[in-house]
């Protein structure tokens, strides 16, 4: 695991995922705070959504309300590439991507948003592995 020294102690450093699905904020909102998220990171690539509750204005307002901060990252680690996603996953728009994740990871408790549950299914997948690589734990918010 990376860690990430700050003052005289180091800091673990562990990156959450979960998928919105379709669930109530209610929902969301317990998983979050259960993981102790301070911070969402928003990868999906167009920040919208069927339902009202998690397009990205709404989304980004009852978050911080709820005291969780937002910030889309969809530009450099959303999915949807021409290509595929592993491909993309080699171009300098992706490792910068990578890179802010990382230091964000280092000062917040981050967990990157998307909309499929289940990461098998997801791009986070793909991002999950990149991490792993640079020895940072992923956990994936499931229930």
């Amino acid at each position: 695991m990376v860690t990430f020294a700050r003052g005289s102690e180091a800091k673990a450093v562990r990156v959450w995922t979960v998928g919105h699905g379709s669930r109530s904020t209610e929902q969301l909102l317990n998983m979050l705070k259960e993981s102790k998220v301070d911070t969402v990171a928003d990868i999906r690539r167009w920040p919208t959504s069927k339902l009202d509750r998690f397009k990205r204005e709404n989304l980004e307002q009852w978050l911080r309300e709820a005291g969780i901060d937002y910030v889309w990252m969809g530009e450099t680690l959303g999915g949807y590439r021409k290509g595929g996603y592993e491909n993309y996953m080699r171009t300098e728009s992706f490792k910068r991507g990578l890179e802010d994740l990382l230091k964000l990871a280092s000062k917040k408790r981050v967990c990157l948003l998307c909309l499929e549950p289940n990461p098998r299914g997801c791009h986070r997948r793909f991002i999950s592995r990149a991490l792993h690589q640079e020895g940072i734990e992923v956990a994936h918010i499931l229930r």
